[in-house]
């Protein structure tokens, strides 16, 4: 059979279907304290919507190892088996915490793109720092201080280190970057949970007022950030951290050979994919579901890296 083409355009109004459908299913778990149950309704929800799209498609970024989850695997083949063969980067709920204790910012969120464009990344630490767009390239590395970067990037953006404002994950293995990061004077956004949205908060810096992110937080949700970057602009880089050497036996077995290399966004994502984000609880990116007694109203974020192009679009769906 001749090779079905990536159509970006026209599968991106499906990818959102997908994402709603997630944040639809998670919606009913929304304070209710319980993460596994709110995160596996949005997987059921997000398998289901992937397999009536007409793809061929590979799970490289997903919910763990076949032996760890029953669904969304790594590996796992999701479509109709009709149509282009595609990578997919998700997670069907980021934010499973987020959501239990109805806490900002928890999200839906699925990236696409041409079999082979995304990094497998394996599920250990990544040391992440991102930007958002319009700053000369590599103006700040991962070679860096934390208290460098932020000198520099005041200077690209002719302001003083206390005009910046960086994203970080509230974690104790974050103390000592912290405290360096004060001594420049710069502020400080502690976020709880969800770096894809904390990644994604930089390309929006005048509407969130982050303009930079960095620490250590899952690699897989570092992929599904870069492919976000790469629709809205702004540069990402990320290492692997291994802990021990059965970390580093996933890497092997995700096909990485150098441990120590340091990635850029396009060599996370290599081609152009689509992206789609929907709101669970309100957020800085995304507003939250909104119940009302006979519908479900949602809001998603549908971009394209080819295009550049960025829809907010929202979906206002009857109650079942």
């Amino acid at each position: 059979m001749p090779k079905t083409d990536f159509n970006d355009r026209m599968l991106s109004l499906g990818l959102a279907r997908v994402s709603e459908a997630a944040a639809i299913a998670s919606a009913l778990w929304i304070g209710r304290g319980d993460e596994k149950a709110a995160d596996q309704a949005a997987v059921n929800a997000m398998r289901d919507q992937l397999n009536k799209l007409d793809i061929k498609g590979v799970v490289v970024i997903g919910e763990g190892e076949r032996d760890e989850a029953p669904m969304l695997f790594i590996g796992e083949e999701v479509g109709s088996g009709v149509g282009p063969d595609v990578d997919i980067a998700l997670d069907p709920l980021e934010g499973t915490t987020l959501t239990a204790k109805d806490m900002p910012n928890a999200l839906t969120v699925i990236a696409m793109g041409p079999r082979g464009s995304m990094l497998h990344a394996p599920d250990v630490y990544m040391e992440k720092l991102a930007i958002g767009p319009g700053y000369p390239k590599d103006i700040v590395s991962l070679d860096q201080t934390p208290g460098e970067r932020v000198r520099l990037l005041a200077a690209a953006k002719h302001c003083t280190t206390a005009d910046i404002t960086v994203c970080v994950l509230d974690r104790p293995r974050h103390e000592e970057m912290i405290a360096e990061l004060r001594k420049t004077g710069a502020a400080i956004r502690l976020i709880t949970d969800g770096d894809v949205a904390g990644v994604i908060h930089c390309a929006e810096a005048d509407v969130t007022g982050i303009d930079m992110y960095m620490g250590l937080g899952g690699a897989p949700e570092g992929v599904l950030a870069a492919a976000a970057l790469k629709c809205m602009g702004g540069q990402m880089w990320g290492r692997l951290v291994f802990r021990n050497d059965d970390e580093k036996g996933r890497a092997a077995k995700a096909g990485i050979e150098d441990l120590d290399r340091i990635y850029a966004r396009d060599d996370m994502v290599t081609a152009d994919v689509i992206f789609a984000a929907s709101g669970v609880t309100d957020g800085s990116i995304l507003p939250g579901i909104k119940r009302e007694p006979t519908h479900l109203t949602i809001e998603t974020l549908l971009m394209r890296s080819k295009t550049g192009s960025v829809r907010r679009m929202s979906y206002r769906n009857p109650r079942s």
